[in-house]
């Protein structure tokens, strides 16, 4: 069966290097480890990619740290970035997407990178990495790139992104600090602010707003599908100017994937609230493992019919340029 894997994350060594100390500093431990992975678009992967049956891989900056640099060298990093990444597509047409960095800190340059990343250089998405430096999606300033991904027609793949300091000071001091950085990260902190991100959007109205905006998110849902009846509960009834419920919303506009979640619990949980329709295929490469990933769904008890859906069928129907 063919495999689309969605969060397969590419760093080139020269792009850390440009970064300097500044960007280096904000990137964790565990990213570091995986440096060798990260850099590599070529041969090394392909052989990887081979062994585990992946057919495709949409790569994806794991560039949390740029959105937080100034805007001129967020700006100068996107750039060099995309163009990488381009020329990885461009070496080998029939393996690789990907999705374009933007300079979220500059939202007018983040609209003219993504003009050129799609319509130049051939991206099929952009991947946002959660707030910068406090700022959500749902914020005005935003609005300008939301309107340009609408107009593209392209879907926004939300990543997880650092706290900001003052959100990790208050939640996860007093911790060791390696803990602490694993907690507001891949252990739980990631994942809670990924989905009131999400539940941000639907209360700020901006589905309402873009209403064919289209956004993926990991992690099978990020504990959205877990809470979202709790969600539509308590909001739907006070939002104001929300034209249908808060459920409905996130049924109409989002869509998740199952990186690095490779139990079957979550996945029925996902697919009784999302439907299969709305899951597709991730690994986290090279954090996650992509021949146990493909495995877990190979055996997952799910329909076939499902199963063909979430590992290739939904991301060439949701991603047009593929």
């Amino acid at each position: 069966m063919k495999f689309i894997g969605l969060e397969e994350h590419m760093m080139p060594a020269e792009i850390f290097e440009a970064a300097g100390a500044n960007g280096l500093d904000m990137m964790e431990p565990q990213y570091l480890e995986g440096l060798n992975d990260l850099s590599d678009g070529g041969d090394a992967r392909l052989v990887k990619m081979d062994a585990a049956n992946v057919d495709v891989q949409v790569l994806s900056a794991a560039a949390h740290f740029v959105q937080g640099l100034s805007p001129a060298m967020s700006v100068d990093l996107s750039r060099r970035l995309n163009d990488k990444m381009a020329a990885v597509v461009k070496a080998h047409p029939n393996r690789f997407r990907f999705f374009v960095t933007l300079p979220i800190a500059d939202p007018k340059a983040a609209v003219v990178e993504l003009r050129r990343g799609v319509e130049e250089l051939g991206a099929i998405g952009t991947m946002i990495h959660g707030q910068t430096n406090g700022v959500f999606l749902d914020d005005p300033s935003m609005h300008p790139i939301l309107a340009e991904v609408e107009r593209l027609g392209i879907p926004i793949y939300l990543h997880p992104g650092f706290p900001p300091p003052e959100v990790y000071k208050a939640y996860y001091s007093g911790l060791d600090d390696f803990v602490a950085k694993m907690l507001s990260t891949g252990g739980w902190g990631w994942h809670a602010e990924t989905g009131m991100h999400i539940l941000r959007m639907v209360s700020a109205l901006v589905f309402e707003r873009f209403p064919n905006l289209q956004i993926v998110f990991g992690h099978m849902g990020e504990n959205l599908p877990f809470s979202l009846a709790r969600a539509d509960e308590w909001l739907t009834p006070r939002i104001k100017g929300l034209s249908s419920s808060v459920a409905d919303q996130v049924l109409e506009h989002v869509h998740i994937t199952i990186s690095a979640y490779t139990t079957v619990a979550p996945l029925l949980c996902a697919i009784q609230v999302m439907g299969a329709d709305r899951i597709l295929f991730a690994v986290d490469y090279p954090w996650g493992d992509s021949a146990h990933t493909i495995d877990f769904l190979n055996n997952a008890p799910i329909s076939p019919t499902d199963r063909a859906k979430i590992a290739y069928g939904n991301a060439e129907k949701l991603f047009t340029r593929m």
